[in-house]
């Protein structure tokens, strides 16, 4: 078996990437097969807890309220509308619950209560439930262990150098913090990024060399294809051509052979042959659901019609990592703290996200 490195050089990523497609769909199928079951795909429902309004200024982001989108915000969920939905899930074939909000980072307060009461109420209802709420304290991120969380979302988008082409209002670095963060608790971390946004494979490569430098390695690593929509910066971004997101799955898996690959946003664009080809190059998860967060999604009944197609098998929950214990708000040893942390806002312009804001709806 391989050991994993975290020493990858972006030259030899690169190498990698660029390999004949057959030479490296042999290698990625070949280091998949060594540290997972290739039949085995894990689901999960991606579920917009918190829609729209967010204050940041992401090129790729519909919820951003400085561009003019269609896209419908709403109020915190309630805790009973989330449940209802993570049994629909689970009834689906689901065995994890992300929940995103539209948030810059966590706030201490009714809502961050009220999300822990929702991590705690999915971890009973014995899914894997994973979080995306944007950046959080050390404090903030053991009361969500504390309450049962199995993960915590934080894409660090693409590489430094192309994350300040794409973002203005929050840094690289608080990526990297909240990551840290989240480590110092048994909550595990899934961290990935976006191709299809104008990068360079110099870039992919980067972003590969970022998290794959991170020890331990993320547990889980999501790639999206750009899901170009009308009124951001990106509207007209050229569609991901599918031998790309192929070379990335491969790439991501040669380079993170432990880690769980999970073919992300985008996959309306892409047949059943282009997704049997990135299951084949090492993606072992997928979202279900006819929306991820705001932008369309395979519908989940289609998605099991490709399961029996190609044989293959859900993924039950807990199998990488035991089911966390839920520990009750009245017997939590971590509080409220009350935090105001200065997250970095980098103050750059860039002009294309400018522009998009001015425009008229």
């Amino acid at each position: 078996m391989n050991t994993t490195r975290h020493n990858w050089t972006k030259e030899e990523i690169i190498a990698i990437y660029n390999k004949p497609i057959m030479d490296l769909l042999y290698e990625a199928a070949t280091v998949h097969r060594e540290y997972h079951d290739p039949n085995v795909v894990q689901v999960s429902t991606l579920l917009s807890i918190k829609t729209g309004g967010c204050p940041e200024d992401c090129g790729y982001c519909p919820q951003a309220a400085r561009y003019h989108t269609d896209i419908e915000g709403n109020d915190l969920m309630s805790v009973s509308q989330v449940k209802a939905q993570a049994l629909r899930a689970k009834s689906s074939g689901s065995s994890r619950v992300c929940m995103g909000a539209a948030w810059r980072n966590v706030k201490d307060g009714p809502e961050f209560d009220q999300v822990l009461e929702m991590v705690r109420t999915i971890n009973k209802l014995d899914m894997e439930v994973c979080c995306t709420l944007g950046m959080i304290t050390e404090n903030q991120a053991k009361r969500l262990a504390e309450a049962g969380l199995y993960a915590y979302n934080h894409n660090l988008d693409s590489s430094e150098e192309y994350y300040k082409e794409v973002i203005s209002t929050r840094g690289f670095e608080d990526r990297l913090q909240t990551i840290d963060n989240v480590r110092k608790t048994n909550v595990t971390v899934c961290s990935g990024g976006i191709i299809g946004m104008g990068e360079s494979i110099e870039d992919r490569a980067g972003m590969l060399v970022a998290l794959s430098s991170l020890n331990p390695q993320p547990e889980s690593v999501p790639i999206n294809a750009l899901v170009a929509v009308e009124g951001t910066p990106l509207e007209d971004q050229k569609p991901v051509e599918i031998w790309d997101m192929v070379r990335m799955v491969a790439t991501t898996r040669i380079v993170m052979p432990e880690t769980q690959v999970r073919l992300s946003a985008g996959r309306t664009e892409m047949n059943r042959e282009g997704q049997a080809f990135c299951f084949f190059a090492g993606a072992n998860s997928i979202f279900a659901g006819d929306k991820l967060l705001t932008t369309p999604n395979p519908d989940v009944n289609e998605d099991m019609k490709m399961f029996e197609l190609l044989g293959l098998k859900p993924q039950k929950p807990f199998i990488k990592k035991m089911q966390p214990q839920t520990v009750e708000a009245e017997n939590s040893e971590y509080q409220s703290l009350g935090e105001k942390p200065k997250w970095t806002r980098p103050g750059h312009v860039i002009e294309r996200n400018l522009e998009a804001s001015q425009k008229e709806k």
